[in-house]
Parts: C-alpha cells; structure tokens; sequence
C-alpha cells in the first residue's frame, strides 16, 4: 500500500523524532513572527542539524537527496550555465543527460531557479536536494579564480521591507484573509524577495510584472531596454500581487482603481526606495517598480562624464547669482539627475536651495524639499510660497503652464537662480515654446541664460564589444555621411555574462548646450523660428546632439545602432 504523503514538514519531523512536539511548535511561532522558513529556524537553533533537514526536505516534496561533501562539478557543465545564475539561487550541476539537466538545489522551494535555468540552457531540469552550505561551498570552490564570485552571505540576508507611505481607498467584496494567507505564504515571499534581489543585482530601474491569462510576465528595464525574465507560474499572480501591495502599504481587497505606494528594502548593501503603481487589468493587475538608489546620484556636475565643451559651458552657466536654466528631454532621458547633480554642486551652508517637485524622487540633506500634490499645492502655488522662504535658488519640477512659467521668470529677474526643466524636441525649440505659451519676449531674452536639451545612451560593454563596418543602408536611412568615421574604429554590441548578454552597460547623458549670447537674445527679442535661433548657435559653437553621439560611437563609447535611435527620435 502506497504511503499518505505528508501534509507539511512538522509532521515528518515529529514522525522521525527529530525534535520534540513543544520545541517545534515554539520554532513554528518564531518562524511566523519573523516571516523565515521553519526549516531555516531549525537550524540556525541547533534543534535539526542541516544533514537531518535536507533529508526531511528531500521526503517532503518527493525528491531524492544529495550529497556534495567530496563532489566535483564537470567543467563543460559549468561553462555551459551563467555563474551568476549558479550563486545567486544556491544551484549546481550534477549530471546531464541528453535533453536533462541534474541539479542539486540549497533552496528546493525555489520555482524561479529552475525556470531561469531552463530558460538559460533549454534543457529540462531534475531538482535534487543538498545541504545548503555544501552547495555554496561547492560553487565557492568552482569559482575561487573567478571575477565573477558573489558572495552568497549578501543573497541570503534578510530583505525586510520598511513601509514608507501608501493609500488606503473603499472595500471591495473580497475574502481579505484568504488574499492575506496567500500573500504571506513562504514561497511567495521569497519569490518576490528574489525578484527584487535579482533587480538589484542587475542595476534594474524598473520591474514590470503583468498578468497574463495562463502565466506572469517578468521583465526588467535594464539601461532604457526591456529585459525578459522567466516566467512565473500563473497559479501565483494574485498572491504576488497581494504580496506587493502589503509591502506598499496599500489596500489589498481593492482591484477596481489604481494604487500608488512605496516602501524600502535593504539588499546586497544598497538601501533603496520602491515606487510601486499597480494598475487594474482583465487578468488581475499590472505592477510597475521604480528603483531609486540615492547613492547612485552624481555628487556634482563633473560626475556626470560630460564632453569638455558642455561641461565648460553649464558649470559656468550655474556659477550665475541669477537667470534661469532650463533642461529639456523627453521622459527617461535624465533630467532629473543632470538638475540634482547641479544642486549638489551648488549645495553649500551659505546658500539657500529649495525646490518643488512632483514627486521628490530623492531627499538631499540640506536642501528644502517641497512635494507638489494634484489638489492645493500646485507648482504655481508652491513657487509663490517659495518665493516668500527667502531663497537663493529655486529647482522646479517642471514649467508645464504659462503661471508658473511666468512666476519662473519673474524669480530669475529679481535675483534668483532657478532651474528647471520643459518639453521640447531640441534646445532651440526652447524659446519659441515659451514664448508660445505667453512669456513677453522681452522678459525672456533679459532672464534666460542657458538651455540644454539631452538624451541617454547606452555604452557597450567593455568585456564583449567587437569592430563594426558601419551599414552603409543605415547610414544612407538617417542622413549621415559615409565619410563620417574613416580613420575610427566603430564598435558593435555582443552580449556576455558581464553585460547580461545584452551587449551594453550602463548609460551616460549626451546634451546640446545653448548658452544664451547677445546673438540669440537679438534673436528672441525679433521672434525668429527654432531654425534660425539652430542655425545661430552652430555658427557659434553649439554642437547639436546628433554630432555629439556620433562622436561617441567615433571614440568607441557606442555602437552606431544605439545612436541611430537618439538621432531618430529628435
């Protein structure tokens, strides 16, 4: 007669005798209490040694066990699997046989793990369970020689999540304690724990999970690209999304409106804030992460690794007691952090720097920070107030009407320093965009100091990139002269464990600086089209954009198919 499956691990413990009825049911409340695994509880407390737990765990979920204790992992199957993969859910290879991968797993709960390594090799994968320490020492032995080590202590911290603020909207006709129950299931937690572990380690800006019909979608926003992860198991999408929404502090019964929260992790010695907007959909909801890491903002101008001219011209620009300086861009390219890293610079006991935003992305010590909100504080209403603090320079948000543009230039023109940002294609089109929206062009002309509009491109990776002939088709699609790069050596991405194989890493600013001269002023004040005030400033030195990111594939920092899409999309 076959043998009950046991219904959870408590039961196979009392059934061996590994630990006493009283001792175990204290290690269950402590497990709850400090949302751990009661595996994990066991051992740390010397009541199961982890030779006895990865027995009681291979025979709780049907799998055979292993020992790795004098176990020497295979070459080719190491170089055939990323080693990031390897370390960072505690895997290693044991055997391969035709299509079928053998694994030995420190965590056999893990479902994502063999997902990604599935997805990694193509091959189908046979979990078996070891003693978690002997697998991180087997791969530590693997990889003694290796860059690419990573210390698993780092993994395995906790990552509680502080909660910062969230909102709390009406009820809706929903078992909350089932939603609850789920949410707080050990797997589900370490499934998301995972998720944001992995983002971090991949220097993720955003976490896009959507559900689908039959399965959760994962990617990551890696460098301005979406990045596709493995898929999670449909069976999950309401418990991870409840999961997020506990974590965001925001209403986990309510699926009929969007909810906006946050909260703050601590991971691989990086504290970081999450903005989380979770949208409703036909399949249960759509979750957007934002990672903001303070500690990645630039400390000044100089940090940003502009070209010489550029950074000559906005350090000087800011060194002004007053005017006005706008950044310009579309969404994602940076102006936020090209604004915070001049208030940085700026940022000195005897000045007096307040700004209003929408929202504060980052809080920087020292500097008044004011939070502008849909209903009552609005950017007009929050300058006027700003006006009567006192300051001596003044960041806002964004000039999005003609109010606050007009309360803007009122400030530069009595002594202030402020900076702020606009949409606009390029920075020529800046002024005829004010000047449309009713700013006098006299007023303008006497203010302004200095537009800049920029974009983000991706640098290729160092370790991968190879030589290129540039397509003489591309080249001919986007108007660029064949003769550009003779003499330059132009590069193309690969892809490789380094880089994620994606072929890139990381992303700098390209800007068009237009610094206001009497030539362009003239040019304000008699109204001239963007293309007149363009043609101006080259003749003066500007070095518009598309010139600027062609010298960057020239000088090797990116490929030619990653400044196609900046020259594109001006």
């Amino acid at each position: 007669m076959a043998l009950k499956a046991p219904k959870n691990v408590s039961e196979i413990l009392l059934r061996r005798k590994l630990a006493e009825p009283a001792v175990l049911a204290e290690a269950e409340e402590t497990a709850r209490e400090a949302n751990m695994p009661l595996e994990k509880v066991l051992t740390e407390n010397q009541t199961v040694s982890p030779d006895n737990m990865t027995l009681v765990m291979a025979e709780y979920l049907g799998l055979a066990p292993v020992s790795l204790l004098r176990f020497t992992p295979e070459e080719t199957l190491l170089k055939s699997i990323p080693p990031e993969i390897l370390q960072r859910h505690r895997i290693m290879p044991v055997a391969r046989f035709g299509k079928t991968l053998t694994v030995a797993m420190g965590d056999p709960f893990n479902i994502m793990a063999m997902e990604e390594l599935h997805s990694a090799t193509g091959l189908n994968i046979v979990p078996l369970v070891a003693k978690e320490s002997d697998v991180i020492e087997t791969i530590k032995r693997a990889y003694a020689n290796e860059e690419q080590h990573i210390d698993m202590e780092d993994v395995m911290q906790d990552q509680d999540a502080e909660m910062e603020y969230g909102t709390v909207e009406e009820k809706d006709d929903q078992n909350l304690e089932d939603m609850m129950k789920d949410a707080e299931d050990q797997p589900i937690i370490r499934m998301v724990n995972t998720i944001l572990i992995e983002a971090v380690r991949m220097r993720t800006n955003d976490i896009h999970i959507d559900a689908q019909e039959n399965y959760v979608r994962l990617r990551y926003r890696i460098d301005g690209q979406l990045v596709e992860r493995p898929k999670l198991p449909g069976t999950l999408r309401s418990a991870i999304i409840s999961r997020i929404k506990i974590l965001a502090d925001m209403d986990i019964g309510e699926q009929r409106i969007p909810q906006d929260g946050r909260f703050r992790i601590n991971t691989l010695n990086k504290m970081m804030d999450v903005r989380v907007n979770i949208t409703p959909t036909i399949h249960g909801g759509r979750i957007v992460m934002r990672l903001l890491d303070k500690n990645a903002l630039f400390p000044d101008l100089a940090a940003l690794d502009l070209d010489r001219q550029a950074y000559k011209i906005f350090s000087h620009a800011i060194s002004q007691p007053h005017g006005i300086i706008l950044v310009t861009g579309p969404t994602g390219s940076g102006k936020t952090t090209t604004l915070y890293s001049c208030l940085q610079e700026l940022n000195k006991i005897d000045v007096n720097i307040v700004t209003c935003e929408e929202p504060v992305e980052y809080q920087i010590p020292g500097i008044i920070q004011s939070r502008i909100t849909p209903t009552g504080c609005t950017f007009a209403a929050a300058l006027r107030a700003i006006l009567r603090q006192d300051p001596d320079i003044v960041l806002i948000g964004e000039l999005r009407d003609t109010e606050t543009a007009e309360i803007a230039i009122k400030a530069a023109l009595t002594g202030h320093l402020v900076l702020s940002t606009l949409h606009a294609n390029d920075a020529p089109s800046t002024i005829p965009r004010l000047l449309d929206m009713g700013i006098e062009p006299f007023l303008l002309a006497s203010s302004i100091i200095l537009t800049q509009s920029q974009r983000l491109f991706r640098k290729l990776c160092p370790s991968c990139k190879k030589p290129a002939t540039p397509d003489p088709d591309l080249l001919a699609l986007h108007k660029i002269d064949p003769n550009e790069f003779d003499g330059s050596a132009v590069y193309d991405a690969v892809g490789c464990i380094k880089c994620q194989k994606i072929g890139y890493r990381g992303r700098a600013s390209i800007m068009e600086v237009l610094p206001i001269d009497d030539d362009i002023r003239l040019s304000i004040m008699q109204n001239e089209p963007s293309d007149s005030i363009r043609d101006k400033a080259i003749k003066n030195g500007m070095i518009p954009i598309s010139k600027a990111v062609l010298n960057k594939v020239k000088d090797g920092t990116t490929s030619l198919d990653a400044a196609v899409r900046i020259i594109s999309s001006r």
